[in-house]
């Protein structure tokens, strides 16, 4: 009981741990766009279209690794979607036709899901107490985030010095070594009362439910934003930003080319948003998930369109990195602590996993046509317009989310 009221349990910690490993890896993944095309004369859209596959495979995925967890134990799923992650990333380092690229990604993204959120979140929301599991979700999250501030900053620093095939071998090797603190991750079963209710019957409620379709239809405009941005901000900088003057403030701390303030740009997304999605955590304990969430996309979407609206200068960049990033990854803890609260622990990593996937379905959408349109019109306007639009989308489909009915929450069906 003791392990139990704490928050930094050994499966937190553990958690956090795989999280941010297998997301400084993804986080990584739009330093390489240039890099790639330039090596092989590919149009941005070839490459685009792997990055937008390993998403919806992520997507696709992380219902079936969660539904595995529940069923043969959360240790074996990721060790399978770490080994996965790392046969994808080996096989990525030795592609040479946009075909092949394509194709390996599919298992980089299964291993993103094995490795994940689906996965680590419904283990961390076992392991906490009902007064922490808001707060441990969010830690959990912003683990994530710490993975996003070192990935897109290390994998530039490693293209310094050896090509994008070596960089993507040692990230293979990263993953496989995170499972050496795996052994301390043991958390304890659902309760009596969740054991009682079969998968079948918590998916039929779930579906029955039109809360349960608004969030799924929600969390589009989430993966939508975040993609597309890990995916093409890099590039996106590198291209429409003025040039940094030398001897300036960003020359004097080591940024003195557009391609270095992208990856920077990636990094300090990830570093505020480990205190946006902090406080996410705590507000989601004492309001309204509901609400935080549409308040989330909302500011979002402004965000947005202020800054592709506004001349794109380093500054701008810079600023829209921070505001951004503070609302990053906020609406995870608060999306799966939501589900948990309607439906209870133990389906949430199959429950998540579909919700998820509409996440992921965005996150498809976001970065193809970022690298589709791009292509046709050369620069990134019309789709970064078109994420300002779903944000708007998703801060309305949240609204009518019947959060406090009575009787949904946990206890199962007589």
């Amino acid at each position: 009981m003791e392990q139990r009221a704490s928050i930094l349990t050994p499966v937190l910690l553990v958690g956090c741990v795989i999280i941010m490993a297998g997301f400084a890896v993804r986080a990584s993944f739009g330093v390489f766009q240039i890099p790639i095309a330039e090596e092989f004369g590919w149009a941005r859209a070839e490459f685009s279209l792997a990055i937008a596959i390993q998403n919806l495979a992520w997507g696709i995925g992380q219902p079936l690794f969660g539904a595995l967890a529940e069923k043969l134990g959360d240790r074996r799923a990721i060790v399978l979607g770490a080994l996965i992650y790392a046969a994808g990333l080996v096989l990525s380092a030795f592609a040479e036709t946009p075909f092949a690229m394509q194709a390996w990604e599919v298992l980089v993204g299964f291993g993103i899901a094995g490795t994940g959120f689906g996965v680590i979140l419904a283990v961390v929301g076992r392991a906490s107490s009902d007064e922490h599991r808001s707060m441990s979700l969010a830690i959990a999250t912003a683990a994530g985030s710490a993975g996003q501030v070192i990935g897109a900053p290390l994998a530039e620093g490693l293209l310094s010095v050896m090509p994008w095939q070596s960089v993507f071998l040692v990230f293979a090797g990263m993953m496989v070594a995170v499972l050496l603190a795996l052994p301390m991750m043991r958390a304890p079963v659902a309760s009596k009362a969740e054991l009682q209710e079969s998968m079948g019957a918590i998916l039929g409620r779930a579906a029955r439910d039109p809360s349960f379709a608004l969030i799924f239809l929600g969390f589009f405009s989430c993966g939508y934003q975040l993609a597309f941005v890990t995916a093409h901000f890099p590039a996106l900088v590198t291209e429409m930003c003025g040039p940094i003057l030398q001897g300036g403030v960003l020359h004097s701390v080591g940024i003195t080319t557009t391609s270095a303030l992208g990856a920077v740009s990636i990094s300090l997304i990830g570093l505020f948003n480990i205190a946006g999605t902090l406080t996410a955590g705590w507000l989601g304990k004492r309001f309204t998930k509901k609400y935080l969430l549409s308040g989330i996309y909302a500011m979002r979407a402004v965000a947005a369109g202020v800054f592709i609206a506004l001349p794109i200068t380093p500054t701008s960049v810079l600023v829209f990195s921070a505001v951004m990033g503070a609302l990053w990854l906020a609406t995870v803890p608060l999306t799966s602590g939501l589900i948990a609260h309607l439906y209870g622990l133990r389906y949430m990593g199959a429950l998540y996993g579909i919700v998820f996937f509409s996440h992921q379905l965005g996150g498809f959408l976001g970065v193809w046509l970022g690298g589709r349109l791009y292509d046709v019109y050369g620069d990134y306007s019309l789709v970064w317009w078109i994420g300002v639009g779903v944000g708007v989308f998703s801060a309305l489909v949240h609204l009518p989310v019947k959060e406090d009915a009575p009787g949904r929450a946990a206890m199962p069906a007589t």
